[in-house]
């Protein structure tokens, strides 16, 4: 590295640490000001909470409507390690699904709490409830209280929910016809339907309506097995009288953030003449209905969470998928970065599915709503197999790659996966795992990698023939062509060898890219505390709170690392002289373009997740040592490669 490379740097460092102490003293200062805000509310702020839930107001109800709302909607706590299920009496539905981070009082979830949980716990406080409205307990049938606030922070939720702006404390109402497992119909008032509650119990809770043709009883238990079904759900309906019309729904998914945009997926899956297939949905920008199609199940998933409706029963045939505004049913990313609109609730839809009722009677269905973590999904796969009929409901299929070309890398990122989990159980890091996983792929890779270097390195060889060939034939271009194909062809050099292996490698490598983006288990997992506290997210040497252009709010040293291995491995593999005026014009354009490809990779990766960049710094690390060992390997041959005499006609 020159000195030239060194002062930019530093300069670098310099400016970003003065930016960083300038935003930080702002940030500072607007933070003294909140919390005083909050001191001084401290006394009135949970009054003016309550308050705000029972008053808010919805563009799409009357004022009286929501008096009656606020009087009539109660809400019903169930609770198991793995989840936190709010019901509402209105509609007999899921409001709330929050899932309870991993901890050492609660081992067996693996939900990891990630950068967006923390500063909801700590700037937006009467956001981060858990639940978030009044609930009901019952430590039995005959014991029942009413709790009026819930526990601040500890859970993700799953579902969108309402959401409680700053003061004035407005609260942005999500309608019960976006709840999880409600009834809906082409009757708004079926969504908003009062039920009664006929028993709750800690494990169980059923609910009944009467309406003019129709009385609807809907039973909630916590699924079979136990608590060995983990973020599993059981429903029963009986409908006596017409259930023509009626659609059961999966609730609308927060938001996750990979790689810089959400990533909302709908699958499905299907049995046609004994085989099984899963389909992805293309996202609507509207309500679509299909009625055609038998599915055995369908997922609403955001990426790394999201629900799986089952009807364990032959149902009606079709499904629907709704269009959801984000202004409707907000994400609570949009009170993460308000100042600024980095998350903007039009930005954010959500998506509702829906299958419609069978005929009248009872309907029974499985419901799981968790994370789409591998051993989890194998887990409730296990339980709920029968080996008898060779059923097995196969959620590990809800996983989605998140990529450009998945259809290529699919197949090799569940190999890769699979090497993945094996290095975890051995290191229990996946930080480590994702090295070991490169240097086991550069290994697997080795003989592609190998023939790649050699044919670049011979071609650096013959390079001076090649050029006093061009410079002999600049006259006669097709001379000069057939003549380096000679010189090629007797010294055993393919031009095209140099490509080919990058070519056969390209799966492996999106397919690793892919994997490393969409895993669940790197979701929150931490490799260096302070600096990288999600493999999935941008690694964070320091932060500030007013954003710059393309660098943000957060300044990632990954990818300027990434960027400086690729300058060095450059400088120090090329063979081309140091002094400009002895290289050829090949040598200056191949010097000219590292830099800019330096650069594009470093802007590239910027925002890219930390995994990421550990896999690709890694792999260039590793590249390194191979090329240095291939390149010193092949100096016993230069001589016998560079002695071959010239065929004739290229001397004369």
């Amino acid at each position: 590295m020159d000195k030239r490379t060194i002062l930019f740097l530093c300069a670098l460092s310099l400016t970003l640490f003065g930016v960083n102490l300038f935003f930080h003293y702002d940030n500072l200062q607007k933070k003294e000001q909140w919390l005083a805000t909050q001191q001084a509310n401290s006394a009135s702020a949970p009054a003016q909470i309550k308050e705000s839930i029972e008053r808010s107001t919805s563009p799409l109800l009357q004022a009286n409507e929501l008096t009656k709302q606020a009087e009539e909607e109660k809400f019903y706590l169930i609770e198991t390690p793995y989840q936190q299920l709010l019901f509402s009496n209105r509609g007999a539905a899921l409001a709330e699904i929050n899932l309870p981070f991993k901890t050492k009082e609660n081992p067996l979830s693996v939900v990891k709490e990630i950068d967006f949980d923390r500063k909801m716990e700590e700037f937006h406080p009467y956001n981060a409830h858990f639940p978030s409205r009044p609930f009901y307990t019952a430590s039995s049938a005959e014991k029942i209280e009413l709790h009026e606030k819930g526990k601040v922070g500890g859970y993700y939720p799953l579902l969108r929910r309402n959401l409680i702006e700053k003061p004035p404390f407005k609260t942005i109402i999500v309608e019960p016809k976006f709840y999880a497992l409600n009834l809906v119909s082409e009757l708004p008032e079926m969504a908003e339907t009062i039920y009664e509650v006929t028993h709750f119990d800690s494990g169980s809770i059923t609910f009944q309506a009467k309406l003019s043709n129709r009385i609807i009883t809907k039973t909630f238990s916590i699924a079979k097995e136990g608590l060995q079904a983990p973020y599993c759900l059981n429903l029963a309906i009986n409908i006596q009288g017409d259930s023509r019309g009626l659609w059961l729904t999966s609730g609308v998914p927060e938001v996750e953030w990979i790689s810089g945009a959400p990533a909302p997926t709908i699958k499905y899956r299907i049995t046609r003449n004994k085989k099984v297939s899963v389909e992805k949905i293309d996202l609507p920008k509207e309500t679509t209905t299909v009625s055609s199609v038998n599915l055995d199940w369908i997922c609403n998933s955001n990426g790394f969470l999201g629900t799986i409706l089952n009807p364990l029963q032959t149902a009606e045939p079709g499904y629907r998928v709704q269009f959801v505004d984000g202004k409707l049913a907000p994400s609570r990313l949009i009170e993460i970065d308000e100042e600024y609109d980095r998350f903007t609730a039009d930005s954010l839809p959500g998506y509702l599915t829906s299958l419609p009722m069978s005929q009248s009677g009872t309907a029974n269905y499985s419901f799981f709503a968790g994370p789409f973590d591998n051993v989890t999904l194998q887990q409730v796969d296990k339980l709920f197999s029968d080996p008898k009929t060779g059923y097995n409901p196969d959620y590990v299929a809800c996983q989605t790659m998140h990529g450009w070309f998945t259809f290529i890398s699919e197949p090799f990122a569940k190999i890769l996966s699979l090497l993945l989990g094996f290095f975890h159980y051995l290191t229990h890091s996946w930080a480590l795992s994702i090295v070991l996983l490169t240097i086991s792929l550069r290994i697997m890779l080795y003989p592609l990698n190998t023939w790649s270097t050699k044919s670049m390195v011979r071609m650096q060889q013959i390079a001076p023939q090649v050029t006093a060939i061009q410079e002999k034939y600049k006259k006669d271009p097709k001379k000069a062509q057939l003549e380096t194909m000679n010189l090629y062809r007797e010294k055993g050099v393919n031009p095209i060898s140099g490509c080919l292996p990058l070519l056969i490698q390209m799966p492996f490598l999106i397919g690793m890219f892919d994997l490393l983006k969409s895993s669940f288990a790197l979701r929150g997992a931490s490799f260096i505390p302070g600096w990288i506290d999600d493999l999935t997210a941008p690694d964070v040497l320091f932060s500030w709170s007013r954003p710059v252009f393309f660098f943000g709010t957060e300044f990632h040293l990954l990818p300027f690392l990434l960027g400086a291995v690729m300058f060095i491995q450059q400088r120090f593999m090329s063979t081309a002289p140091t002094d400009p005026e002895k290289m050829t014009e090949q040598q200056r354009q191949q010097k000219t373009m590292g830099v800019i490809m330096t650069f594009v990779f470093t802007i590239m990766f910027y925002h890219f997740p930390s995994g990421l960049n550990i896999y690709w710094l890694s792999s260039m690390l590793l590249g390194m040592v191979q090329q240095w060992y291939t390149t010193k390997t092949l100096k016993n041959q230069t001589t016998m490669i560079m002695d071959k005499p010239v065929a004739k006609n290229q001397t004369r």
